[in-house]
């Protein structure tokens, strides 16, 4: 489905100015449609003379008006007088007789997105008339506080280009907690669930009358350090984000200041509690800061091993015990390779290519040959569970040390790797992807006696672990001269 940019860019004649806009009032236009309990429609001007619906925002404090999907609904602009009059106008425009969707009167005002000073789209607030009731204080509260956003909007000064990127999860939202706070930061009103966010973090007495500034400052007496953007939050003077954290409890805020006339009136907070999100958050860190320091020592447990069995090999004489004991020690430092590759990230997965490029040289740099070996990777292994990355690092260890050590020794030449992988032709919803790897060199080729089940213990390893990736190998010659090996691997499905 197309992009809100995509549809703009090919239906409008809007600039890449106001279509950055558009995204930002997007973005930002749930608390709208929360506060005024009324599904917020973004209509744009099409080159071809019509309006086309290009956003829809359900509000999540109220019954929605349109249960079905409207975005894409084209009308000619002569059917759509409000919207003409605002648009030419720039000015909101309210509805005062609703029309009727599905025996539903609905009632729809029309109100203008300005940027830079110009219309350049309108967006209706669309409200079923009969299911109004005599509103509470808070409902009050929402609407006012709505209606002062939507007069931004109409003037230019909602949304605000200046809210940061990238913000933190736990966003607060209109049903979370909401304080109206004056020009000097007073607390005029305040949700019950603001009420009860900020008793959470210590303040005691009543909320309405009191500065926010102070009721945080004195939270947060004997708690640092302080975000630095506190401050302009709970003062309402800028429009950024902050979290408040004390021992107590932890709150994350977002202000928007409140303008009239391009003049600072007070400001909306929008609040939630996040102390037990954020502990979740600490325990998944901790967890995940083990899980790597276990990975580390048993990296270092197989270094100490494999350093071990090298002191050993080197008191023996030259012989199959010795070259034994050297392979065991290539092994055991394979996978401890895959452990170090697991210490360094944040999940129980592995960029497997790399993994192969080290042990690739690895093997090289130590090759017994006249000539150089000129070794290289095509196509990508991807990244691989734990289980899998361990089973199949032993696997190309072992394939491409007998490539260099039986095959290109002592002559040198050409060892490639392929890596094809895509979905399991054969596999379900819930299965892994399929790993298809030939391992190919221009060396002496195979034996005459050659068996893949024979006396040999690395192929034994191979063929072993093969099966446990539920894959098959086969070894062939090739032409004029060489070895290839392929094999496959049923990969166990990434954790969402």
């Amino acid at each position: 489905m197309a992009t809100l940019t995509d549809i703009l860019r090919a239906d409008t004649e809007l600039d890449a100015s106001d279509i950055n806009w558009l995204r930002l009032l997007v973005g930002d236009w749930q608390i709208l449609s929360d506060l005024t309990f009324a599904d917020m429609v973004l209509w744009v001007p099409t080159a071809a003379g019509e309006w086309l619906i290009v956003a829809h925002a359900r509000p999540t404090t109220g019954r929605m008006v349109f249960a079905e999907d409207i975005v894409g609904t084209r009308m000619p602009r002569r059917r759509r007088p409000a919207l003409n009059e605002a648009y030419a106008s720039a000015r909101i425009v309210r509805d005062r007789d609703p029309g009727w969707i599905d025996d539903d009167g609905v009632r729809i005002d029309a109100i203008p997105v300005v940027h830079e000073g110009r219309a350049i789209a309108v967006m209706s607030r669309c409200t079923n008339p009969a299911y109004l009731r005599v509103p509470s204080r808070l409902e009050l509260s929402y609407m006012s506080t709505g209606d002062a956003l939507c007069r931004m909007t109409a003037s230019g000064a909602f949304p605000s280009s200046e809210v940061p990127t990238g913000q933190r999860r736990g966003a607060p939202r209109i049903g979370d907690g909401m304080l109206r706070l004056d020009v000097d930061g007073v607390i005029t009103y305040a949700s019950p669930n603001a009420v009860s966010g900020l008793h959470r973090i210590g303040h005691v007495g009543p909320v309405i009358g009191a500065v926010l500034a102070e009721i945080t400052t004195e939270a947060l007496r004997d708690h640092a350090p302080v975000d630095e953007t506190l401050a302009l939050v709970v003062t309402g003077r800028a429009p950024w984000r902050t979290e408040v954290e004390t021992r107590a409890g932890h709150l994350t805020m977002r202000a928007i200041p409140l303008t009239e006339r391009g003049e600072r009136v007070g400001a909306l907070i929008v609040m939630r509690d996040v102390s037990e999100l954020r502990r979740r958050e600490r325990e998944l860190m901790t967890k995940d800061a083990t899980i790597r320091e276990i990975h580390h020592r048993v990296k270092n447990n197989l270094q100490t091993v494999a350093a071990v069995l090298r002191l050993q090999a080197r008191r023996l004489p030259p012989g199959d015990a010795r070259v034994a004991l050297d392979e065991a020690v290539r092994r055991v430092g394979t996978i401890a390779m895959v452990h170090e590759t697991l210490s360094k990230g944040f999940d129980e997965q592995v960029d497997f290519d790399e993994v192969v490029k080290r042990s690739i040289n690895a093997v090289v740099e130590v090759a017994r040959t006249e000539e150089p070996v000129r070794a290289r990777l095509e196509g990508s292994f991807g990244r691989l569970r734990a289980e899998d990355a361990t089973s199949l690092s032993m696997v190309m260890a072992e394939l491409v040390s007998n490539a260099v050590e039986h095959g290109l020794s002592p002559v040198g030449g050409d060892l490639v790797i392929e890596a094809r992988r895509g979905p399991d032709p054969r596999g379900t919803e819930d299965d892994g992807d399929l790993l298809t790897v030939t391992v190919s060199d221009d060396g002496a080729g195979l034996p005459a006696d050659f068996t893949p089940n024979g006396d040999s213990l690395g192929t034994q390893i191979v063929s072993s672990l093969v099966q446990d990736l539920r894959g098959r190998i086969t070894w062939s010659g090739r032409e004029p001269r060489g070895t290839e090996v392929r094999f496959t691997a049923r990969l166990r499905k990434a954790p969402a």
